[in-house]
């Protein structure tokens, strides 16, 4: 999982409240088994005409907001069910930092165990950061996870809290298996001593 430290990018702004899991990525695009090539299909139904032509009047379709890695969103984003293909898709579309007054709890886990990071933000500053992002064009934020800080080109816009744990493992870019292995000596060390009496995992199986 690549680390997240210090990272800068343009911001889409995308005002609206409750988006949910269907909407980030639909049921349908849920067949496919790799973690990646679902950034085609996010948000595909606001994305695109019932022809399949892109929808001009959908806001991360806009010239002015392509390449854009920092989403900013209304409240309670990610809601409904728990699919972890949603971040999997707005990971997959380029978004690496998520800003919203509030989400719902198992996609913003899910967040995490992405490598993305989801900044609480209180609903004001989010009004005013959608704001700027709608009035400038190429607008950018820094987010500065070591120091919990997200700035933009006139200083300090906020600063926001990740508990401990999850800031650790997003700055040094461990996942679940990341963790794991950072034990591999640990555990190596441990079957190598195993007595040979105990039963294996493949013997218990067997019972």
């Amino acid at each position: 999982m690549q680390p997240y430290r210090t990272v800068t990018g343009k911001v889409a702004p995308l005002d609206r409240a409750n988006v949910d899991t269907d909407q980030i990525i639909p049921k349908q695009f849920l067949k496919r088994i790799e973690r990646t090539g679902f950034g085609p299909f996010a948000f595909f139904d606001w994305r695109y005409n019932e022809d399949g032509t892109p929808n001009p009047d959908f806001v991360l379709n806009k010239p002015e907001y392509q390449g854009a890695t920092v989403l900013v969103a209304d409240r309670n984003f990610g809601c409904g069910s728990s699919r972890e293909h949603a971040p999997w898709a707005l990971e997959d579309m380029g978004f690496r930092t998520i800003i919203a007054p509030s989400y719902a709890d198992i996609f913003y886990n899910n967040c995490f165990k992405n490598g993305m990071l989801p900044i609480t933000l209180p609903e004001q500053t989010v009004k005013e950061l959608i704001a700027r992002a709608q009035e400038r064009p190429g607008y950018t934020l820094t987010v500065d996870l070591e120091n919990q800080t997200v700035n933009d080109e006139e200083g300090v816009v906020a600063t926001f809290d990740v508990d401990d744990f999850r800031r650790h493992c997003l700055l040094d870019g461990l996942d679940d298996i990341g963790l794991t292995l950072k034990n591999e000596d640990r555990i190596t060390q441990f079957e190598r001593t195993r007595s040979e009496l105990l039963p294996t995992a493949k013997e218990v199986a067997h019972v």
